[in-house]
């Protein structure tokens, strides 16, 4: 029926998957450009500090043409003190254009320091993203560093594979026997020639593989939604985003928990991936 729970876990399957598809693209492509080394462009000091000085001279200049302007203002409003009021009619044209061609004088400069203003705000940005590349290289070098670069390498092949895959099988319309896990240890077996407990070892690996995978994609989105919002929030708008990030995180983590139930079961041995066929019924 349509309040069958074969029903409702359709319904929240297809939403769930899809948005699962959009967070696993994003990641596999936010992940490795973050963690990798290849994708870290060389930064030296000389750049940051020639970055450095391009963003001092232009502070120098704004705070220069805003003197200036300041200084009109002031001189104009002397003057206004000084003359009150313009007597006869040659004092009166005089007056309007003097204050015409003062006016376009200080809306010209005006125009050039809202356009310094915009400049330095993306020179500031690019400075910060210098020295964020500077520490991600400082960090690459370390042992922790590493060891997410070699992650990162791993992660980007198993998720090639994770496309490859599925592609095949879309294609040719076969269901597969075998978890990408248990096939990878049993090639490597087969390759090395060694003792190994591929059955039970197997089952270990898949479900720490399949929890870390989860555990990160829903961390990244959270970083993500979280970068966002200190983006476009302010003090008026803080508590509206809040209560709208919390309404998300309920319906995303109801929706990931079904999908995730539902795409983990090729990546289980096949005993267990039948147990829970049985109990999600005929999906």
């Amino acid at each position: 029926g349509i309040l069958s729970i074969e029903q409702l876990i359709s319904r929240v399957g297809v939403i769930g998957v899809t948005l699962m598809a959009l967070l696993s693209g994003f990641g596999a492509v936010n992940c490795p450009y973050t963690y990798m080394s290849y994708f870290l462009r060389n930064v030296t000091d000389a750049d940051i500090l020639a970055l450095e000085r391009r963003l001092l001279q232009t502070m120098d200049m704004i705070v220069s043409k805003k003197k200036r302007i300041a200084v009109a203002h002031r001189t104009m409003f002397q003057r206004g003190e000084v003359h009150n009021k313009p007597t006869g009619f040659w004092g009166m044209i005089k007056s309007v254009t003097t204050s015409v061609a003062g006016s376009e004088n200080l809306s010209l400069i005006q125009q050039e320091v809202d356009a310094l203003e915009e400049l330095s705000r993306q020179l500031f940005l690019e400075t910060a993203d210098l020295h964020a590349t500077k520490e991600r290289i400082e960090y690459s070098k370390t042992f922790q560093g590493k060891y997410f670069n070699f992650l990162g390498y791993f992660f980007s092949i198993y998720c090639v594979w994770k496309i490859f895959m599925p592609t095949i099988n879309i294609v040719f319309d076969r269901v597969g026997k075998t978890d990408p896990v248990t096939r990878g240890i049993e090639i490597t077996v087969n390759y090395l020639g060694i003792q190994f407990d591929v059955k039970f070892w197997s089952q270990h690996i898949s479900f720490i593989l399949v929890g870390i995978i989860i555990v990160t994609s829903i961390r990244g989105l959270l970083i993500t939604l979280t970068k966002f919002f200190y983006a476009i929030s302010s003090s008026k708008s803080s508590n509206v985003i809040v209560l709208l990030l919390a309404q998300i995180m309920v319906c995303t983590t109801g929706m990931y928990f079904v999908s995730s139930v539902l795409l983990i079961r090729m990546s289980m041995p096949l005993e267990y991936r039948t147990i829970i066929t049985e109990v999600l019924g005929e999906l």
